[in-house]
């Protein structure tokens, strides 16, 4: 058994369709495969590193935490994302300070904050408890009056959201936009403006920024009872997490 999940392992990096089959055998195979996948581990590469991090979280084995957190050391920007997102869905003990740490690597290796690195290291943090974000009184009014299982908020109160946020000095970074019709939750498109945000300048500047183009962007979204918003912010304190 042990030279057949071997195999599986390797073939983890085969991106032309048998990583696929052996990434669902190895789900199958469950807690008996996880030993051998962590050590394979630093002979995969970055696409195979990525698939045994979902197989680590479909088979939710705390033993990978370590693995796990050693990948947050990784290279590869994206097996770092994805390493510290499954410690957070997976809650591992012990992941908050390596979470902590990779994001202030992210932030010394001047990644946007709107990178999806970035986004996933914050999400991981919120997740773990050691992130919390600034939520406005007002918005978090206007997410109460909708239903218990929305994405988000509604559409309707697009704009009135941008504007709290950023009277509370928020950073709007970008917004998805979904739809839910009978009990089921589809991601519609929105706008797709193009506009990018100059790090370099005043957090007041970023703030004011995010809220000219995030006002333009609700002025073009989708609308409709059935339509909700999940915009992603930051506090200036997320560019200066404590040590």
């Amino acid at each position: 058994m042990t030279t057949h999940i071997d195999r599986l392992i390797q073939q983890l990096d085969d991106a032309s369709g048998s990583s696929y089959d052996a990434h669902a055998e190895l789900i199958d195979i469950g807690p008996d495969a996880i030993p051998a996948l962590i050590g394979g581990l630093p002979s995969l590469g970055g696409f195979g590193q990525l698939t045994a991090i979902e197989v680590f979280e479909e088979v939710a084995d705390p033993r990978c935490g370590p693995a796990l957190i050693a990948l947050l050391g990784s290279d590869d920007s994206t097996v770092r994302e994805w390493a510290a997102m499954a410690l957070a869905s997976l809650k591992i003990d012990g992941a908050v300070e390596p979470v902590r740490r990779a994001y202030r690597a992210c932030l010394e290796r001047a990644t946007p904050p709107d990178w999806t690195e970035s986004v996933g290291i914050r999400w991981a943090l919120t997740e773990l408890g050691a992130r919390t974000p600034v939520v406005p009184p007002h918005t978090a009014r206007l997410r109460a009056s909708a239903a218990d299982d929305a994405p988000g908020w509604p559409s309707a109160h697009f704009a009135e959201i941008i504007d709290d946020l950023a009277d509370h000095a928020q950073v709007i970074l970008y917004s998805q936009f979904w739809r839910v019709d009978t009990g089921r939750t589809y991601g519609v498109p929105g706008p797709g403006l193009d506009w990018e945000l100059d790090w370099t300048a005043p957090w007041e500047h970023l703030v004011e920024e995010s809220r000219t183009w995030s006002l333009l962007e609700a002025s073009e979204a989708p609308a409709g009872d059935s339509i909700f918003v999940t915009p992603d912010w930051i506090d200036r304190a997320d560019l200066h997490p404590e040590r």
